[in-house]
């Protein structure tokens, strides 16, 4: 009886255990998708608008919420920069400009990206502005005195165009955006800057974050108008992933350095130079060419002046022709000034970090000249030299008399007997001087 009461008591609570209703499991709780950061460092040029470019490509494929790109620029290039600011506003999610740390700057060509931002903020002690184009001079045309006090120097038609043209440029960005279009015009006209604290004071940025947590926390719930939509941005627990550049973008970012570049021309062409006028050695032709053919591309992706580019070729093959050529200098000279003068005029910008420093042509410039002065006294040296082969060459020789000679008789000359026309009587052993060679006879005079 015990037993089936047992049983009974099992059966029951394995029935209300059925009974109960089993949980139901809700959705299950997804990460945010992550958010992209991205850094704009250094002079702007063509790899770096690679960067940027397939990095926020990159960001719409993931499907990330926002852009975070940290800028600290002198600027650059402006076709770059075009194309930086072209890939911002086709963008499909908000990027959020960002000029940090302390001491970083957006200057020039970093302008025009900070405010073709949807979303523009900065970190204290930074600066933007100065956006003049460089073919200007950087600022507003200097003034010059006139008979009726002072004027201002006039531009040429192409400076107004260029001008004019970016002025309309930032313009269009900042009532895009919604900022300051006066302070905007006022950075390119007349090259003004301003501190972060007066750039949010001004309404030319949006936000004044110290640090990257600080301005995700005044991110949050922020709305912004994108492509004509209101978005809020929901930045609370989103991951940040920074995008590194891969190696075909250190790659280009290295051969597009001016310096690099300049160094590979170098390379290449004086390859090519010893390799022509000692073939054979083969290795030196194809390092040079290598070289040369990369630094064309290089060339062709910077502001190249191609007559500087000429130049500097046919300055190096003139003072690598000083070495074959008895020209006293003026080839290696001339080839020298060619040199230089491509050396300087090679790019035609101004932009920052797109020249080739004046220190290294000067040094270049002067190692160039030291080798050609001392071909120059080289070869005067030789010139000075008596010939040392041929009847020239035994004029003033010593000989040796090989027996008694009055008048004619033997003489050895080296390891050779001639015959030999005293002028005076000599002695065997004694020893005389070459005054004359007629064919295969010695005029000789006694020491």
């Amino acid at each position: 009886m015990k037993a089936l009461l047992t049983a009974l008591l099992g059966l029951l609570a394995g029935g209300l255990a059925v009974a109960q209703p089993l949980p139901v499991p809700g959705p299950a709780a997804t990460a945010p998708e992550a958010a992209l950061g991205l850094e704009l460092r250094g002079a702007i040029g063509p790899a770096t608008a690679r960067y940027i470019v397939r990095g926020l490509n990159s960001a719409a494929e993931r499907g990330a919420p926002f852009v975070i790109l940290r800028i600290d620029t002198p600027g650059g290039l402006e076709t770059a920069m075009r194309e930086i600011v072209k890939a911002i506003l086709a963008a499909p999610m908000p990027v959020i400009g960002y000029v940090a740390p302390s001491g970083a700057r957006a200057a020039s060509a970093g302008t025009y990206i900070l405010y073709a931002c949807p979303v523009a903020a900065m970190a204290p002690a930074t600066n933007l502005g100065a956006a003049t184009p460089v073919s200007l001079g950087g600022a507003e045309p200097a003034p010059r005195a006139g008979r009726r006090g002072v004027r201002s120097a006039p531009m040429s038609a192409e400076q107004r165009k260029i001008l004019n043209d970016s002025i309309a440029y930032i313009r269009s960005l900042a009532q895009l955006r919604g900022r300051n279009a006066q302070w905007a015009e006022q950075a390119v006209r007349g090259a003004a800057s301003l501190p972060a604290a007066d750039a949010l004071r001004e309404h030319v940025i949006d936000l004044l974050a110290p640090d990257l947590t600080s301005l995700l926390e005044q991110l949050n719930g922020r709305a912004i108008t994108l492509h004509g939509r209101e978005v809020t941005l929901a930045t609370e627990g989103v991951p940040l992933v920074w995008l590194q550049p891969g190696w075909r973008t250190r790659l280009l970012a290295a051969i597009t350095n001016p310096l690099i570049a300049y160094g590979l021309l170098l390379i290449g062409i004086w390859g090519l130079i010893f390799e022509g006028f000692h073939p054979g050695g083969v290795l030196p032709g194809v390092v040079g060419l290598v070289a040369l053919l990369i630094a064309l591309f290089a060339f062709q992706l910077l502001p190249t002046d191609f007559a500087g580019l000429a130049l500097i070729a046919v300055g190096s093959v003139m003072i690598a022709a000083e070495f074959f050529f008895p020209t006293y200098g003026s080839l290696g000279a001339g080839g020298l000034i060619a040199f230089v003068v491509g050396s300087l005029v090679l790019f035609d910008s101004g932009a920052p970090g797109m020249h080739i420093s004046r220190a290294l042509i000067g040094a270049i410039a002067t190692v160039g000249g030291l080798v050609i002065l001392g071909i120059v006294y080289l070869g005067t040296r030789a010139l000075r030299r008596p010939p040392a082969t041929g009847v020239q060459a035994m004029i003033g020789a010593t000989v040796e008399a090989e027996e008694d000679i009055e008048a004619r008789g033997r003489v050895r000359y080296g390891a050779e007997l001639w015959n030999a026309v005293a002028a005076a009587p000599l002695r065997r052993g004694q020893r005389a001087r070459i005054v004359k060679v007629e064919g295969l006879q010695l005029w000789v005079e006694p020491l």
